[in-house]
């Protein structure tokens, strides 16, 4: 008698929780004696690397509770301890001010040994989050498909969801956030040489702040968007504007666009197209510019070692904020488009801390608009995620732990020179 067998797949090896749990302990031991923020214990004491006065204080409110969620997951765990109220800011302490200290140290804070043994605690990205066609349209609307209302109570009134751009020959917080968003996406229109005659496409609509600045410079403008929620905002915001005509709207993947462009312009979208498909995405901006066409891409960037070190896990920001997300680095793009696309990247302009104070108005706004927030049916968890959610990219864009750039990128002439 002939036995088949169904072949398996290998069994990934999960560690006991008692061992990870252990980890986790000396993970967090670690990690306080080297960061400079005071961490208070529910009885009062309190415990740092170096207390100094006026140190940042991190509460903790159920420490075992906290250990249990790092154990499960440090990645995941410190973000979801903070939804459910095991740790906080105290009355006096910015949320901000506490991470911030972490993400300046986010390479040195665990030591070389204990970073080792993340393979122990580490989770794999689930596939369900993968941006296939049908995946990228449920991981946009998990975020971008909320409420048009929620957005409109932090966001200033250019309804823009991405790195605003400052003057910097003045200081940031003496400067209107609308003023410095427009001073954004004029300067990625510039990069891509949009005129009167351009044929544009936008990948990612938002809500219609670009396209309506394209469409104002005379500009034939094609956007696509997969939040039915943006689409129709956009649509009456251009409507609005008197523009319908020079716009076009459109719920559709990128992958599914056809036609040939002047300037292809996407702001803060690659971050949610997922590794896996950074090559087809720069191959479609090949694909659809015309001879002489520029792309321009505004895009949240890291160090590429820091890149490489979280591109197989799976993170906080990507299980409860952007889900299928990864944020790439400057090398990462480079070689992606050197290796799939005949484009080249000829111009980088970083402006990381611009972020940090946009996060910041984000933030601070977010917070007093609760009240009407919480009538759109959010409850006290939603509440502290985005306020961590905020709080924790802020710091990262302070740190430089997270930069943001406007890159372009063309097709080299004939001879090599441009």
């Amino acid at each position: 008698m002939t036995t088949l067998t169904t072949p398996t797949a290998p069994v990934r090896w999960r560690p006991r929780p008692s061992v990870r749990a252990a980890v986790a302990r000396r993970i967090l031991k670690a990690v306080v004696r080297r960061v400079p923020v005071d961490v208070r214990l529910p009885d009062g004491s309190a415990f740092s690397a170096d207390s100094r006065a006026g140190q940042p204080v991190l509460e903790l409110v159920r420490p075992e509770a906290l250990v249990r969620r790092i154990a499960d997951n440090p990645k995941i765990g410190i973000g979801e301890g903070y939804m459910a109220g095991d740790w906080r800011a105290p009355e006096g302490t910015d949320l901000a001010s506490v991470l911030r200290p972490f993400a300046e140290r986010m390479t040195t804070a665990i030591p070389p040994a204990l970073t080792r043994m993340r393979r122990v605690v580490d989770r794999p990205i689930p596939r369900r989050e993968r941006n296939s066609l049908w995946g990228s349209r449920r991981n946009i609307e998990a975020h971008y498909d909320l409420s048009n209302d929620l957005f409109a109570a932090f966001l200033d009134e250019t309804m823009s969801y991405s790195a605003a751009m400052f003057d910097e020959s003045r200081p940031f917080a003496a400067q209107d956030l609308a003023e410095a968003q427009r001073r954004k996406i004029a300067a990625v229109l510039d990069l891509a040489n949009v005129r009167a005659g351009s044929r544009v496409l936008e990948i990612g609509t938002g809500w219609g702040a670009l396209a309506v600045e394209a469409a104002r410079r005379g500009a034939h403008v094609t956007t696509v968007t997969l939040s039915r929620e943006q689409a129709e905002l956009a649509a009456e915001r251009v409507r609005e504007a008197g523009l319908a005509g020079s716009v076009d709207i459109r719920l559709q993947d990128y992958r599914e666009v056809t036609g040939a462009y002047d300037a292809v312009v996407s702001v803060e979208m690659i971050e949610a197209v997922g590794e896996e498909y950074w090559p087809t995405y720069f191959a479609v901006l090949d694909r659809l510019l015309a001879p002489g066409g520029i792309a321009a891409v505004q895009a949240i960037v890291m160090a590429h070692d820091r890149y490489l070190t979280t591109r197989r896990s799976h993170g906080w920001i990507q299980k409860h904020i952007f889900p299928g997300g990864l944020i790439p680095s400057l090398r990462a793009i480079s070689e992606v488009t050197d290796r799939h696309t005949s484009l080249k990247m000829d111009r980088v302009h970083a402006f990381g801390l611009h972020y940090g104070e946009t996060l910041r108005r984000w933030r601070h706004t977010f917070d007093e608009a609760w009240p009407a927030v919480s009538e759109l049916g959010f409850d006290e968890t939603f509440r502290r995620k985005w306020e961590f959610y905020l709080a924790y990219c802020e710091a990262g864009f302070d740190a430089g732990y997270l930069d943001v750039a406007q890159l372009r990128f063309s097709r080299p002439a004939a001879g090599g020179v441009r």
